[in-house]
């Protein structure tokens, strides 16, 4: 079974992310949203699948990141969210919640060796194609 593919998303905790988005919007052509940015790719298997990595500044005390600590999460786009879930499960891995469902895909966040979260996503990619905004090609 594989299990991360590829980064999904970039996170992190930023003093005033409007004016950060603006700045990499200015300074390095980022188009932003809300959210961020997203980067559209093409699989290497298969270049007329799409695939998105989000860029996405967060205020810094959001709790999102919870239990941890740190500045920054880091998005991983797996294939199989349940199976996986299983799988880390009866590895004494930690997960921090339930699986849950959107229209773009399952998440699920977990806790790595040294106490990092980690966001796995299962991504619905033509979903998230259809709703996505800020994009930078």
């Amino acid at each position: 079974m594989k299990r991360v593919t590829g980064v999904g998303g970039i996170f992190f905790k930023s003093e005033n992310p409007d004016a950060l988005k603006e700045w990499y919007k200015t300074h390095l052509g980022l188009n932003t949203d809300q959210y961020g940015t997203t980067f559209e790719w093409r699989h290497a298997d298969n270049p007329e699948r799409k695939g998105f990595l989000q860029w996405s500044p967060f205020k810094s005390d959001t709790t999102y990141f919870a239990p941890s600590t740190k500045d920054f999460m880091i998005n991983y786009r797996v294939e199989n969210l349940t199976a996986l879930v299983d799988q880390l499960r009866a590895e004494g891995v930690t997960i921090l919640d339930e699986i849950a469902e959107f229209e773009y895909g399952k998440f699920v966040h977990i806790l790595d060796a040294e106490g990092n979260a980690i966001e796995l996503w299962e991504p619905a990619d033509e979903n998230y194609d259809e709703i996505v905004e800020g994009r930078t090609n």
